[in-house]
């Protein structure tokens, strides 16, 4: 999976003289969290709600309402936007962002061709492959089950699914010499899998039956 399949294409984008109340007003209205600021065709920045947020004056000043519309009228995304911008590029793997976004605590990326802005991805995209990743909504049954960390090891517990269907497998991390798998079954006698995979000498840790989502 790539990038450019999950991420969400031609954002809507703000000039860095865009006025902070401007851009506070549409990301209300487009229910956005973020905006990549454009100029000359090239990313320059980009701004939050929170950032745009932190721009505004505390309640406790003193100032009067007239400075107060003054000052902001004047003040634009250039001086609270972020740069430089963590950016990831569309055919990169999704992982990829996601890896980008956990390093940088960042909830979403501009998306880039070359230098071109193309899109935007977020955490919430990201949730979404991964719900289609691990066919949670097929249903299914759900075993948690631990291999040796060796190749040939997950191929040899495959062969106790027939005449089931792998609709999703995936690995959780290892210990002591042995690697987590979470696999989902469909189909025909799913529910005999994890026995199944006991007497092929495999152990199961969980086991879950859920109901189709779609």
């Amino acid at each position: 999976m790539l990038v450019r399949e999950w991420m969400t294409p031609d954002p809507v984008t703000i000039s860095p003289d865009t006025p902070v109340l401007e851009a506070i007003k549409l990301l209300k209205e487009k229910g956005f969290r973020r905006l990549p600021i454009v100029e000359g065709g090239k990313l320059v920045g980009i701004v939050t709600d929170k950032d745009l947020k932190d721009a505004m004056p505390s309640k406790a000043t003193t100032l009067s309402v007239w400075e107060l519309n003054y000052l902001l009228s004047k003040l634009t995304v250039s001086e609270v936007m972020a740069k430089p911008v963590i950016t990831v590029q569309a055919d990169e793997p999704l992982e990829e962002a996601a890896l980008l976004m956990e390093e940088y605590k960042v909830g979403g990326l501009p998306v880039l061709e070359g230098d071109r802005l193309v899109g935007m991805i977020t955490i919430t995209d990201v949730l979404r492959a991964f719900i289609e990743v691990m066919g949670m909504k097929e249903g299914g049954v759900r075993i948690t089950f631990d291999v040796p960390d060796r190749p040939g090891a997950l191929a040899q517990a495959a062969q106790a699914v027939p005449p089931a269907n792998i609709v999703s497998v995936a690995t959780a991390g290892k210990h002591d010499g042995m690697r987590r798998i979470v696999m989902r079954v469909t189909g025909e006698d799913a529910e005999g899998v994890p026995e199944r995979l006991k007497a092929a000498g495999e152990i199961v840790v969980d086991v879950r039956k859920t109901e189709p989502r779609l």
